[in-house]
């Protein structure tokens, strides 16, 4: 059969270095870091003291404080940058068939905080279960696409990918599958996460996964430097209106890019660790590849998934070796997440975004805080540290990898 091509019609980016996709695009150029000390809890008992937290941001400048209420932050964030992609893309809603316009969202995890609050207020009783009725739609991480096809009216397929940090990446895969397959014409897709609150924290605390720098946040994200040591944690949202391209052409839209193809693959290793040779990275860059149609030489650009975790950062970048040969060191590779920290559910799309403005500015966004080199990495790769570089792009490959041992890969490319 033939597939129908899928392009980007709409951005929407709700993030620690900035609340809309044009604020977050300044933030990536000048290496604003988004990390500062935790003002959503008192974490003075913590190991890590600080995240990259949304700044200024009140849900009732965006909707009804009561409506908002019924919503954990993860739907709130959801919505708001739903909201400036869908209205980025100057969509013909009035004419739009609902029925061939979808949402596919990513969570890693939905809604922890409201899990918290409500298990911590049931523990504080005398064991006589009072739960909010909003518990469970609030908690659940399918609510996210749910309340934007609610808002919209959007009855396409509707449906929330969970992956952990792949999460997002994967709900962009299956929005642009469902529609070069013809299933869909327009498919809202991202992803949203909000989890800086004490069970978020604390937990990744315990499996030694945060970075502790405390004296300093703002150089704590620094992945590829040899003195990383764990990621930050961060939150917020990332949309994208995928669009067919025919029909995206006819009515005059903005075409951002084209998503070529994408790739998915386990590692089959462990529940947390990456594997050590990163071979399921291996797997997923080669089936992105294959999928999009194009070399390896072809790749002007790799937002990689880079953490700032001692094992992780190595395992990408092996991979990426194995698969782009000497090409490797011709291509410009750059971790977004030492300025925004990571938005496990959400990285994928607010990185994907990154891929986009980079494409239509022909900027690669920095690697920030890089201060020592690792003997283990390759010095020729050239790693984009601490300063944006002009670049034309017009292919762009973006990586994430989650827990579980589950790897997403996409594929945009300039139109």
């Amino acid at each position: 059969m033939n597939f129908k091509r899928v392009v980007i019609t709409g951005i929407g980016a709700l993030t620690p270095i900035g609340n809309t996709y044009p604020s977050f695009w300044d933030g990536l150029k000048a290496g604003k870091s988004g990390a500062a000390p935790i003002t959503k809890f008192d974490a003075s008992l913590f190991k890590t003291k600080f995240a990259c937290e949304l700044k200024g941001f009140d849900p009732t400048t965006f909707m009804d404080r009561k409506e908002a209420r019924k919503m954990d932050p993860f739907v709130q964030y959801a919505l708001v940058a739903a909201d400036e992609a869908i209205l980025d893309s100057a969509l013909p809603l009035d004419s739009l068939d609902p029925d061939r316009v979808g949402v596919i969202w990513g969570s890693g995890i939905g809604g922890l905080t409201t899990f918290q609050e409500e298990v911590k207020s049931y523990a504080k009783g005398d064991g006589t279960p009072r739960f909010n009725p909003f518990f469970i739609p609030k908690m659940i991480p399918d609510l996210g696409a749910g309340h934007i096809s609610i808002k919209y009216g959007f009855r396409g397929p509707n449906y929330a990918t969970v992956s952990a940090c792949a999460s997002a990446t994967h709900a962009i895969y299956d929005a642009f599958t469902y529609i070069r397959l013809g299933k869909a014409d327009i498919i809202v897709t991202g992803g949203s996460e909000a989890a800086i609150c004490e069970a978020g924290v604390g937990g990744f605390n315990s499996m030694k996964a945060l970075s502790e720098r405390n004296d300093s946040p703002e150089t704590a994200s620094r992945p590829y430097d040899k003195d990383r040591d764990g990621f930050v944690l961060g939150e917020g949202a990332g949309a994208l209106i995928l669009e067919e391209y025919e029909a995206a052409k006819k009515r005059g839209a903005k075409i951002y890019g084209e998503i070529l193809g994408g790739g998915m693959s386990a590692d089959a290793y462990h529940i947390t660790a990456p594997h050590p040779e990163g071979a399921g990275i291996t797997k997923v860059m080669e089936h992105a590849l294959q999928d999009a149609g194009i070399a390896p030489t072809e790749v002007d650009y790799i937002n990689t998934h880079g953490t700032s975790t001692p094992l992780g950062d190595i395992g990408e970048i092996k991979a990426i070796q194995r698969v782009f040969g000497d090409h490797a060191y011709k291509m410009n590779i750059s971790s977004t997440k030492s300025m925004t920290g990571h938005l496990l559910g959400a990285a994928g799309a607010i990185e994907a975004i990154a891929c986009i403005l980079a494409l239509q500015q022909s900027v690669i966004p920095p690697t920030i805080n890089h201060f020592t080199d690792d003997e283990g990495l390759d010095s020729r790769l050239n790693l984009t540290f601490n300063q944006a570089q002009q670049r034309k792009v017009n292919i762009a490959l973006s990586n994430t990898f989650g827990f579980g041992g589950h790897n997403a890969s996409v594929i945009i490319k300039k139109v």
